[in-house]
């Protein structure tokens, strides 16, 4: 079977008119939720001050398969990825990649979920207890020293001072990945078992070419495989392009189905709330430097600025190219969706795991509306039978 690799979590939003019956709040205490259909998930993680999120939701998505696949019921049973170990190996394929293509290419924080899954392909898997990867201190990561300290080093390398590149500088990379992370354990023991990366990963009950990505954008043909032209899918990941009805169909048949879906789009926009609301508003927000958090939704101490009634936007597929053509669409930001809800007037949400510790309203947990999954959201990667059979069937996959 040919394998399927899938792309980077991420877009956005542009303010722009729109038509709804009903105006929108912003508050959490104006909504009463509904479950309408949930799957399991495992605990909240805090990705803090780190640009992992598209391994905490790739990671997340994956446990989630994991629960499934081998019909788990206990949370204690539930697994728990190392998502540092996913992000130290990717870093280092990174570097490697950065020097071979002449520091042509972004070496920053970001990644995709086809980064992730790429990545524990080739590496395999590891328990979060047998490798935290800080060894800085700090009881949640704080990455901005190591980040920086190794752009700093592979752009001196790229320089090629020597005219000639030795065999070594790799080990550089992974010296000062050693020093922050700590070095991976060659095996690693599990309620008993020993095990190494590649057979934790294989004794999982998961196939990592079952993982599609899918996007809606009219640039490229529909029914056909592209690579988002975003600078954190620097792996070239691709995703199926699917017109707009389409591609919401496979939400809502993956959750209905017992499935869950790895999320990326936008979340800088004014309806998508520290309390855990992400609704699709005509107004602007104020952006902010600090944890990953704060850099898309404000400090927890400022004071919400004043926001009047709005009404939803509602989404095209010419809406959806205009913002990504205009720039107005950005990679943001990756979640984990797992469930449908609706509110005390009927309204659709969709049920999100987020990485930014239990915070919110909903200690972790986000509502986003239909309407702002249909504008902001930039990717999906879901297991091929999350997806509806006439999909499947139009892209020629089996």
């Amino acid at each position: 079977m040919k394998r399927i690799l899938v792309i980077a979590a991420l877009a956005s939003l542009c303010l722009c008119a729109g038509a709804q019956t009903r105006p929108v709040p912003v508050s959490t205490k104006d909504y009463q939720f509904t479950v309408v259909k949930e799957n399991p998930i495992t605990s909240v993680k805090n990705q803090n001050r780190s640009g992992t999120c598209w391994c905490f939701s790739a990671l997340s998505f994956l446990e989630s398969e994991v629960i499934k696949a081998k019909g788990l019921k206990d949370p204690a049973q539930y697994p728990d990825f190392s998502e540092m170990f996913i992000v130290r190996k990717s870093y280092f394929d990174r570097a490697v990649y950065y020097v071979r293509m002449d520091g042509n290419m972004n070496f920053a924080v970001g990644s995709d979920f086809g980064d992730a899954i790429e990545t524990a392909r080739k590496y395999g898997l590891v328990d979060q207890k047998a490798y935290t990867g800080m060894q800085y201190g700090y009881d949640l990561p704080v990455q901005g020293e190591l980040d920086a300290g190794l752009k700093g080093y592979v752009s001196a390398i790229v320089k090629n001072p020597n005219r000639k590149l030795t065999p070594v500088w790799p080990k550089g990379v992974d010296g000062i990945l050693d020093a922050y992370m700590g070095p991976v354990p060659e095996t690693f023991v599990v309620n008993g078992v020993t095990y190494t990366p590649e057979s934790y990963r294989d004794a999982q009950g998961l196939n990592l070419d079952d993982y599609i990505g899918f996007t809606s954008y009219t640039h490229h043909p529909f029914y056909t495989a592209f690579a988002m032209e975003v600078c954190d899918n620097w792996r070239q990941s691709p995703s199926w392009n699917l017109p707009l009805d389409e591609f919401m169909s496979i939400f809502d048949y993956a959750v209905n189905n017992g499935y869950t879906v790895a999320w990326g789009g936008d979340v800088s926009e004014a309806g998508f709330t520290r309390d855990g609301l992400g609704i699709l508003l005509d107004t602007e927000v104020k952006a902010t430097s600090g944890s990953d958090q704060e850099r898309w939704v404000g400090k927890a101490d400022e004071k919400p600025a004043e926001k009047p009634a709005a009404k939803e936007i509602q989404v095209t597929q010419e809406l959806r190219q205009q913002w990504y053509d205009e720039k107005t669409s950005t990679d943001d930001h990756g979640m984990h969706l797992y469930g449908i809800a609706k509110d005390q007037n009927g309204t659709k949400y969709y049920m999100i795991k987020n990485s930014w510790g239990e915070s919110g309203a909903y200690k972790g947990l986000w509502y986003m509306s239909e309407e702002f999954a249909k504008g902001k959201t930039l990717n999906i990667v879901v297991n091929k039978k999350a997806v509806p059979k006439e999909i499947l069937k139009k892209l020629g996959i089996k």
